[in-house]
């Protein structure tokens, strides 16, 4: 087998999605890693989702409930057994912004989010990125050359594509972005997509 075969072969695809509407997210609020429920339109949105997807070799999700529920949701219709619950993938720490609104955080903090700076206590960047990647390399080894989808979260979606120097825009609810993970176990950006939104298309990288 040469060696691009065995690469091809040897390469996993990861679709990572935002989770289902929570009710921060109806309210406008930062989550952070609170531990917020899905709204009933969030559920409704995850439903949506699993009869739009495709099939998968594994699902993962982010421990916090949010993307928990969501995942549970999928797994279900998909009849796929046994998620794997990873706390990497929880949504990034964010300090004294964690409940508060855009026009709140503008107050305080004005100028802060037109810069993307930080707040102290908001964690940082490079860590979100290193756990990040070593979640998605160790799902893609649970299930090397197939296909993997991920529940996670819009903040750290985010932090990653940047540090990959891809395209960066707003993720709506179970909207996200493929990945690759190859036999080197390097991590490569793909499309964004919108499962339920206005990009309807979950095509290959």
């Amino acid at each position: 087998m040469s060696e691009s075969i065995r690469i091809a072969k040897s390469t996993t695809r990861l679709l990572v999605l935002r989770h289902g509407q929570s009710e921060w997210n109806a309210e406008g609020r930062w989550q952070g890693q609170a531990d917020i429920a899905l709204t009933p339109d969030g559920i409704q949105q995850a439903r949506q989702a699993a009869l739009k997807l495709g099939s998968f070799d594994l699902i993962a999700t982010s421990s916090l409930q949010r993307a928990r529920h969501t995942a549970e949701i999928i797994a279900e219709h998909k009849k796929i057994a046994g998620l794997h619950i990873d706390d990497r993938l929880k949504e990034s720490h964010i300090g004294p912004w964690q409940g508060l609104t855009y026009a709140q955080i503008e107050a305080g903090w004005p100028g802060f989010l037109d810069s993307r700076r930080q707040p102290e206590d908001f964690e940082p960047n490079h860590q979100v990125v290193d756990r990040m990647t070593k979640a998605l390399v160790d799902i893609a080894n649970k299930c090397r050359g197939g296909q993997a989808l991920v529940i996670s979260h819009s903040g750290v979606i985010r932090t990653l594509r940047r540090e990959l120097n891809v395209s960066d825009t707003r993720l709506e609810n179970l909207g996200g972005s493929w990945f690759e993970v190859d036999a080197e176990n390097q991590l490569r950006a793909g499309r964004i997509v919108a499962i339920i939104g206005q990009l309807n298309s979950i095509e290959a990288l």
